[in-house]
């Protein structure tokens, strides 16, 4: 590949805010996005202080990701019969009383563990149809040459609010507990809802047929199993959201416990690991990379996973928390390459009849994340949140690094047969 100039990359960047879908998209993705996790650490340290029991933490954190591995496969093909802008708009609004209701609740002093875990069950409903309906968008309301570009700003975007909303998180939690951080985003989500209201989106919707619904979903799975391409992305996929993100389940626990650190330094130990990522969207939206995409994409999941083993070791030497903010921030460069590759290769190497159907399988492989989330806390629970980390991720390194054997090696031999 070639690498553009800085004159082609100003005029691409111009080009994509001069789009008006593509703005409002980007400004829903982003407050959705930021208050998925400023509510996510909210819940934690609130069940944490309730609780004392990463296990408890780990179990509200689940409810958030589990829709996604549940209904993430049925949100793409209902997104391909129902306007994806109403779904878009619904799940806004949908969101926004789910966090009100806490804010209410906290505000009488009666809210519990269990109500948060409810609102993040419903809150992730929302989230199991991001992929169907607004990442998508995101890759088809500009032309072809600027999809990989408008797709990386996005992924550029989400890093930056995985880093401001921990960080905020903490900040408001600490000074005015759980009550003023859900009133802070049921008003983001209702800005949400607001700027989806106004969105212009033209799509070709079919019936939806119910007994239908099954047939179209082995369609899209046959389809993944006989490209090796999409069957990379949703092998690395799946480990990654297994044995690999769910560390930050345990983010809260670590930060209290082993580094002992006010909930606002949590805050930022949560967001160290998007800071990389948002400084690594900086670089993929800014330029084009000579690697292709499956080196990227596993090249940038091997790195975070290495960085999220070495992490817990950091405990071990004299700055300790800010050693292990910065292994994570490394660690978050990785994680940019991953999350770009992980949508862009499926938007351009398969055809628009089936493109939902497999942005649904793709939510379903980042559903996976749940059932780490348990995985993490059920191992912090017999061996503590840093042993835990380092045991899990190491497998998930393994596992990286065998699913790119295996994507190169297949690659390989496709080039081969194609070139006889």
């Amino acid at each position: 590949m070639i690498t553009t100039g800085s004159s082609n990359t100003t005029g691409s960047l111009r080009a994509l805010l001069a789009a008006p879908s593509f703005l409002r998209l980007w400004g829903i993705g982003g407050c959705a996005n930021t208050m998925r996790w400023f509510e996510l650490l909210s819940a934690a340290l609130f069940t944490l202080d309730v609780t004392g029991s990463g296990l408890a933490v780990a179990v509200v954190s689940a409810a958030r990701t589990m829709p996604m591995f549940l209904l993430g496969a049925f949100s793409g093909v209902i997104s391909e019969s129902i306007d994806r802008r109403i779904v878009l708009m619904t799940g806004q609004i949908v969101a926004c009383l789910s966090s009100g209701s806490i804010a209410m609740l906290a505000g009488f002093g009666i809210v519990r563990p269990w109500h948060l875990g409810v609102a993040a069950t419903v809150t992730g409903i929302v989230w199991s149809t991001e992929m169907a309906t607004r990442r998508r968008m995101v890759g088809e309301c500009v032309e072809g040459p600027l999809v990989s570009r408008a797709l990386a700003l996005d992924t550029m975007s989400n890093s930056f609010t995985r880093l401001i909303g921990p960080v905020a998180a903490g900040s408001i939690y600490q000074g005015v507990g759980i009550a003023g951080c859900y009133a802070a985003s049921t008003c983001v989500f209702a800005l949400a809802a607001f700027l989806s209201s106004g969105l212009q989106y033209k799509q070709e919707t079919r019936r939806l047929v119910l007994g239908q619904v099954p047939r179209d979903l082995a369609e899209g799975i046959r389809y993944a199993r006989g490209n090796i391409t999409i069957a990379g992305v949703l092998l690395v996929t799946v480990f990654m959201n297994l044995l690999g993100f769910p560390y930050s389940a345990l983010i809260a626990p670590i930060g209290k416990t082993v580094f002992q650190v006010s909930p606002m330094l949590v805050g930022v130990l949560a967001a160290a690991e998007s800071s990389g990522a948002f400084l690594g969207g900086i670089w993929l939206t800014t330029r084009t990379p000579r690697l292709s995409g499956r080196q990227l994409m596993v090249g940038g999941s091997a790195i975070m996973m290495v960085c999220i083993v070495l992490m817990p070791l950091a405990s071990t030497f004299p700055m300790a928390f800010p050693l292990a903010c910065a292994l994570l921030a490394v660690g978050g460069f990785g994680s940019a390459a991953f999350a770009n590759m992980q949508t862009s290769l499926i938007v351009l190497h398969t055809p628009a009849h089936i493109r939902s159907r497999l942005m649904g399988l793709l939510t379903v492989c980042i559903g996976m994340g749940p059932l780490g989330i348990l995985l993490f806390g059920a191992v912090a629970d017999f061996v503590g949140p840093m042993l835990a980390i380092d045991l899990v991720a190491s497998v998930g390194l393994v596992c990286v690094l065998a699913s790119g054997w295996w994507w190169t090696r297949r690659d390989s031999g496709r080039l081969g047969a194609d070139a006889l």
